[in-house]
């Protein structure tokens, strides 16, 4: 006895549903993103008043997602990664100008950390002082 098992074929129509559905919506997020928070923050206030669902939607992955807050990470350097232009004179000189500038902000972060640690030890210092003045006292 033989079953006949079914054997799934792409539709010749296109796409499926879901997928159209995935497109569009990561158009809208990349048209969104292109006009900032506050294109966001309108999206979700009109999905508030069509259909409150929709808006809580758009506000949980706003806030999912660090658009509501912005993805600022303060103190540290994400350098872009460009594509090779096709004149190795100028990219060399795009690499090593990238280079020289990842190296001057690790140098410049290291000074702000030195700085905030002699500015703590001083403030540390004063307190002490203090401190033993009032036991002194």
């Amino acid at each position: 006895m033989t079953t006949a098992t079914p054997v799934l074929r792409p539709s010749s129509t296109g796409p499926s549903t879901g997928q159209r559905l995935g497109d569009v919506l990561m158009r809208a997020r990349d048209w969104l993103d292109a006009r900032g928070r506050p294109a966001w923050i309108v999206a979700m206030i009109l999905g508030f008043i069509a259909f409150w669902p929709l808006g809580l939607a758009l506000l949980t992955y706003m806030i999912w997602s660090k658009r509501m807050f912005g993805c600022s990470k303060r103190g540290t350097f994400t350098p872009h990664v460009a594509q090779s232009t096709g004149n190795t004179a100028f990219d060399a000189y795009r690499a090593e100008t990238l280079k020289r500038l990842e190296d001057e902000h690790r140098e410049f972060m290291y000074f702000l950390a030195k700085l905030r640690e002699a500015k703590d030890k001083s403030e540390f210092d004063q307190f002490m002082d203090k401190r033993t003045a009032k036991a002194d006292a």
